[in-house]
């Protein structure tokens, strides 16, 4: 018979291993630029600076690539993979198909334990950016892929479109490049923060159409910025 004193035993969520660990660090350190675009992976170097195995370095380059992350280049190995205007103006693409379709969803069918989740997936959003206010610079890119990750995952999910964020997780990695890029950055009319918190409102008010809007506001400005940006990396 099940002795319901030893549920306090289980375990919510295990553990990470060390190349989940290792995984993340890398993906952070590719976000927050401390990799630049091109630069070159080298094994050696990253088995000193992480304390791991050539194996487990091995396995993060293989996953990065898969996230778009990381380009293997023939006789020269794996490099930082360069990120384009032509490669994010196609990201804002799919992500406004998608995320305006989820957002109407969640404001046509939402619930009061949804809307209380999406509230706790922006406050976890504001805490990376260190406090409460709109205009604060991120200091943990991790803190604020994940978050980010997490309010879109329960808008998705809540709207019932599984497949479609099985697509935005593809593109997570270059996703949240462009919003290390463009999220705070000061030439946006308005700062990101203010945007995911009008989406979130939209939602919570059940009004599918201001849900649309503020989506579609919130990725024309953080294009407008990107693809400032990219074009100035180009050269004449």
């Amino acid at each position: 018979m099940k002795n319901p004193a030893l549920d306090q035993l289980k375990i919510e969520q295990p553990p990470a291993t060390l190349r989940e660990i290792v995984q993340e660090k890398m993906r952070d350190a590719i976000i927050s630029g401390l990799f630049s675009p091109g630069e070159r992976l080298v094994e050696r170097p990253l088995c000193d600076q992480l304390g791991v195995s050539r194996t487990v370095i091995r396995e993060t380059i293989r996953y990065l690539e898969a996230e778009g992350l990381v380009e293997i280049l023939p006789n020269r190995g794996p490099i930082v993979a360069p990120l384009s205007w032509e490669d994010a103006r196609q990201i804002y693409e799919i992500r406004r198909m998608l995320e305006t379709a989820a957002a109407m969803e969640c404001a046509s069918a939402g619930s009061k334990a949804l809307h209380a989740d999406l509230q706790a997936a922006l406050e976890a959003l504001k805490q990376a950016f260190g406090q409460t206010g709109p205009d604060v610079v991120p200091e943990v890119p991790g803190a604020l892929f994940r978050a980010s990750t997490r309010f879109y995952q329960v808008m998705f999910e809540a709207a019932g479109h599984h497949i479609a964020w099985e697509v935005v997780n593809r593109l997570n990695g270059r996703i949240s490049r462009l919003r290390a890029m463009t999220l705070s950055a000061a030439e946006r009319e308005k700062p990101g923060l203010h945007h995911m918190q009008t989406i979130c409102d939209a939602i919570v008010a059940a009004d599918p159409e201001a849900a649309r809007r503020a989506v579609a506001a919130h990725l024309d400005d953080a294009a407008a910025v990107a693809k400032r940006l990219l074009s100035a990396d180009v050269p004449e």
